[in-house]
């Protein structure tokens, strides 16, 4: 497999652009062989590992979501964990714990699940709210404490969190200081007719593409061509007046009168690293409004608190935020 490895210079950033490209391109053409449609799904997965974040997924029972969790891992050379929450889902089955060992006569670490790059953490709100806070330390930091003794995690770790939307019984609604370590909330939808139609007649040759380890799928990039991808994210040029643009948003959400409580800062810098990202995978060395556009819906969704009365009304956060969108002025 070829790997480029070179530092992100001004005078490199092309060819760093050119790189994310080419190995998005690959990425995208290996997730669809097992994974048929969700083309706007996959790219926000994408942002969220290249920005280095973590995001929600939110669908209903079906829709693959953990098989691109999956597919993605494997096509980036990533290691994979998953956890199953459930009510008697303790916060030591996810960090790990010190067993005693017998036969040495001393305590050795068992890490949990977490130690690895991309976790998906299936039905998170099927845990009470002891369980899920055991991932804001990891989601934060990069690191899980343990009896005192603090581990670091992969440089590459990544949250994919599922949640159903339809089921209230027996769940435990994330707390606000959660959902806001999460990047996005991506919503997966049904497949269009046509996609679910391609996917039916794959069954129907008697294909297995919700079995990854035995699909065609192949490792394209590297732990280094993730991190490079990330460099050149980074290293994309704003515009002095798309980051005011991007405070202006951020500041409309708190002041908005259908919405009860507003994002914070952490909610701005996501939504202009997302831009960035979006602005990468055009091959583009600056970023538009077009891109924070783009991307404000899946930053901002899960950040706002709407007023009673709006929501009373049948407004959605969604709502609020194109509503916001309509009004903000955009800059030329």
């Amino acid at each position: 497999m070829e790997t480029t490895e070179f530092i992100v210079a001004p005078t490199h950033l092309a060819e760093g652009l050119e790189f994310v490209r080419r190995k998005t391109g690959e990425v995208f053409d290996q997730l669809g062989q097992v994974v048929v449609g969700q083309e706007e799904v996959l790219q926000s997965m994408l942002v969220a590992v290249y920005c280095q974040g973590h995001a929600l997924l939110e669908g209903v029972p079906g829709t693959a979501k953990t098989l691109m969790v999956r597919a993605l891992a494997r096509s980036m050379s990533l290691d994979f964990s998953r956890i199953q929450f459930t009510p008697d889902l303790m916060p030591s089955d996810i960090i790990g714990t010190n067993v005693f060992d017998l036969h040495r006569s001393e305590f050795i670490l068992r890490k949990g699940p977490i130690f690895t790059d991309l976790l998906l953490g299936d039905e998170i709100n099927r845990s009470p709210a002891k369980t899920q806070a055991a991932l804001l330390e990891a989601m934060q930091e990069r690191r899980a404490t343990i009896d005192g003794e603090p581990y670091p995690l992969s440089a590459q770790f990544t949250v994919f969190a599922t949640q159903n939307p339809i089921e209230y019984e027996g769940t435990y609604p994330l707390p606000e200081a959660q959902l806001d370590r999460f990047m996005m909330k991506i919503k997966v939808g049904y497949p269009a007719a046509a996609d679910e139609e391609r996917m039916l007649e794959v069954y129907n040759q008697g294909g297995e593409p919700h079995n990854v380890e035995v699909s065609a799928i192949r490792p394209v990039m590297t732990s280094s061509d993730v991190q490079q991808c990330q460099r050149v994210v980074k290293s994309l040029a704003m515009r002095a007046e798309l980051v005011t643009y991007i405070r202006q948003l951020i500041t409309a959400t708190r002041e908005s009168e259908d919405i009860l409580i507003g994002a914070g800062p952490r909610g701005g810098i996501h939504l202009l690293l997302a831009a960035k990202a979006t602005a990468a995978f055009a091959g583009r060395e600056f970023v538009t409004p077009d891109d924070i556009q783009t991307m404000a819906g899946a930053t901002l969704r899960h950040r706002l608190v709407l007023q009673p009365e709006a929501e009373a009304n049948g407004l959605t956060t969604d709502d609020a935020v194109r509503s916001i969108l309509q009004r903000v002025p955009v800059p030329r």
